[in-house]
């Protein structure tokens, strides 16, 4: 009697790998001078525009563009425009042949203004508001993303006679992603989208098709931020293929588009994991592939939103060291930034790592905590992080995947203005956005 076989287990998923922190471009500069980034040396960033002082990398910027594109040659790459955005980010994104996301009607005109091609926006968003939506029609933009059923009547009744406005739908496929709750956009009871289970999407589909002025295209989805794995992005695929399936066969149409939203994790401290654009196309490529042949579909476009995993890693936050200070056993360093450039931290509990930028030094290093300016305690940028002993007030320190979600997510508290943006490339620096001072804060009081 044969002996039986024991189970074999299925093999792992394959672990995401790490990725670097910093900028290609980072070096050390020659002699003690700290570290460089596109070929200028920091500390002289932050002599010229002052800290706090974003960084920009434009040649990152542009080679991760060109990773999504050469990954997905077939694919429509659309930059999500809420983690930065500004004219010449826009130019950059425009150059390598991107789409471009964008939620409201500021980041539309900037867009407009700056020469992108409407056909290639995308506009999006929970709660758009009449202003958002009269903008985009007034553009022509190339989607609309309706979000509930609410929005079909709205948007169709501004549609101009005679014209059609293509449009995706967005819903919510029931899979739970994302590095904290409050990114977490693909599950049911959230304010995003349409539900797949219980029919809702379905519905919503067939009162869009009902609309003669709107031209439904496909469906869209996002999961949420800061994913390092696939494996949410393949149960999203498995569950829109068989709803794109119910919608053929109930309705005889097969949509030509599907968005599969973004969320790509990038690193913020050594070790950690971020999507690789290659390992996405191969894997999502092929259940795309799996699961249309199972219903009988052909395979739609589909497209990406990348947003934090262009632009954060290309960015670097400059600050200067205000104080030095020890207490109950605990080394505070505090900066002349926080909060109001970074809420991230405050917000998710994100943590940064952080480095002496403005020169070298040989003294042992040793545990401390950067913070901020701010009131409040929870105003810390990075914690229990290594710093030369021989730290002074006046020192500059970097934090790097400063890219994404700083300046956007920036605020005057404590009537402390935004940080400027400077561009790096080829040995040179040069000012994208400018500071936003006293004056500009004063300007806003109009009554006594």
């Amino acid at each position: 009697m044969a002996t039986p076989t024991a189970p074999v287990s299925p093999p792992p998923p394959p672990r995401t790998p790490a990725a670097p922190v910093w900028p290609a471009s980072t070096r050390d500069v020659p002699g003690g001078g700290g570290l460089a980034v596109g070929g200028v040396p920091l500390g002289e960033i932050a002599d010229r525009f002052g800290t706090p002082v974003y960084v920009m990398d434009e040649d990152e910027v542009r080679s991760r563009a060109r990773a999504w594109r050469a990954a997905l040659p077939g694919a429509d790459v659309a930059y999500a425009g809420k983690a930065f955005l500004s004219r010449a980010m826009i130019r950059w994104i425009e150059a390598e042949g991107l789409s471009l996301d964008v939620c409201s009607a500021g980041e539309l005109e900037l867009a407009a203004h700056s020469g992108f091609p409407a056909e290639r926006i995308v506009l999006h968003g929970n709660a758009k508001s009449p202003d958002d939506v009269r903008a985009a029609l007034r553009l022509g933009v190339g989607r609309i993303v309706i979000d509930g059923t609410g929005e079909i009547a709205r948007l169709a009744a501004l549609v101009p006679p005679g014209a059609r406005q293509r449009v995706l739908l967005r819903v919510v496929p029931g899979v739970s992603a994302g590095a904290h709750a409050a990114v977490r956009t693909g599950v049911e009871g959230q304010k995003f989208g349409v539900p797949v289970a219980g029919g809702e999407a379905e519905e919503a589909v067939e009162r869009l098709l009902g609309q003669p002025r709107l031209e439904l295209a496909g469906l869209h989805c996002h999961l949420g931020s800061q994913i390092a794995g696939l494996g949410p992005y393949v149960t999203a695929v498995r569950r829109l293929v068989p709803l794109l399936a119910r919608i053929r066969d109930r309705h005889g149409v097969t949509f030509p588009e599907l968005d599969l939203g973004g969320g790509f994790a990038i690193a913020y401290r050594e070790g950690d994991p971020a999507v690789d654009p290659g390992t996405y196309a191969e894997r999502i490529g092929s259940e795309l592939d799996l699961q249309c042949a199972r219903f009988g579909l052909p395979r739609p476009r589909l497209t990406v939103e990348p947003g934090r995993w262009i632009a954060g890693p290309a960015g670097v936050a400059l600050y200067r060291v205000l104080s030095v200070k020890t207490t109950a056993g605990r080394t505070f360093v505090a900066v002349d930034g926080g909060m109001s450039d970074n809420p991230r931290p405050a917000l998710y509990g994100v943590r940064y790592t952080v480095r002496l930028a403005g020169r070298a030094s040989a003294a042992p290093g040793r545990s401390v905590t950067v913070v901020g300016r701010h009131c409040e305690a929870g105003d810390v940028l990075a914690e229990d992080v290594e710093l030369p002993g021989d730290l002074r007030p006046g020192d500059v320190l970097a934090v790097p995947a400063a890219g994404a979600y700083h300046l956007s997510m920036a605020s005057a508290y404590n009537l402390v203005g935004r940080p400027p943006v400077a561009a790096v490339t080829g040995g040179r620096a040069r000012l994208l956005v400018r500071r936003e001072t006293l004056d500009d804060l004063r300007s806003r009081e109009v009554g006594e």
